[in-house]
């Protein structure tokens, strides 16, 4: 972990028993997923945000569950009511944050991971200044392209494409407070409930430099990708 950011994060306490806002994102393939399941399942105090989205639903996928599935019209309707706290557009489709269940559960003192990506991330550390912005890396650019072979949904074309999407991503590392890189599993949720119990307690979890592997992951080229 490493904080990269120095705003001052109080405590829910602090706050009027507000609950905590985690913002947890990560380049496809990271692993973001899993973590964020073990994490809730290992702390029943934390919720997850369920976004809307336009993108077709997958076949283990159940609406109301992993997203709410709408059309694109439905979504461009709460975007011009001002329903959602953040949107994005990921690989073609709209993916956004409604306001008001992410309200009710921090006003009930609950805490609520969001897991979205940078872009949505952005928008919402900027209009929740509480808000913990939590960053997944992978151990190397090889290891994350192997992990999108192993999903076994895209074709090499599209798995090419979302390897390079993920360098752009990996690049906004610098809008987040706290990185966990997803090399071992467990030890990469051990890093994500020592984030989580350290901000409960208004406490700054240890840090740890990862400017190595930062230079591994990003190319000198950088600027020429955008």
């Amino acid at each position: 972990m490493r904080r990269l950011q120095h705003h001052v994060m109080l405590p829910a306490h602090a706050r009027g028993r507000v609950g905590n806002l985690f913002v947890i994102s990560a380049p496809s393939g990271a692993g973001k997923t899993s973590l964020i399941k073990a994490l809730v399942e290992s702390d029943p105090s934390l919720q997850v945000s369920i976004s809307h989205t336009t993108r077709p639903r997958r076949k283990a996928e159940r609406d109301g569950v992993h997203y709410h599935f709408v059309r694109a019209a439905t979504f461009d309707a709460m975007c011009e009511a001002g329903d959602f706290m953040e949107w994005a557009v990921v690989f073609g489709y709209r993916y956004g944050t409604a306001h008001e269940k992410v309200g009710e559960a921090l006003q009930a003192g609950r805490d609520v991971i969001l897991e979205i990506d940078w872009q949505g991330a952005q928008q919402v550390c900027r209009g929740w200044p509480y808000a913990v912005g939590i960053f997944l890396l992978p151990p190397s650019i090889e290891a994350l392209t192997e992990r999108l072979r192993g999903r076994g949904q895209d074709t090499a074309q599209v798995i090419a494409h979302r390897t390079a999407e993920a360098v752009r991503d990996i690049s906004h590392y610098v809008d987040f407070d706290y990185l966990v890189v997803n090399d071992d599993f467990e030890e990469a949720l051990a890093a994500l409930r020592r984030i989580v119990t350290s901000i409960r307690a208004g406490e700054t979890p240890p840090s740890e430099d990862h400017s190595e592997l930062l230079d591994r992951l990003l190319p000198e080229c950088m600027p020429d990708l955008w």
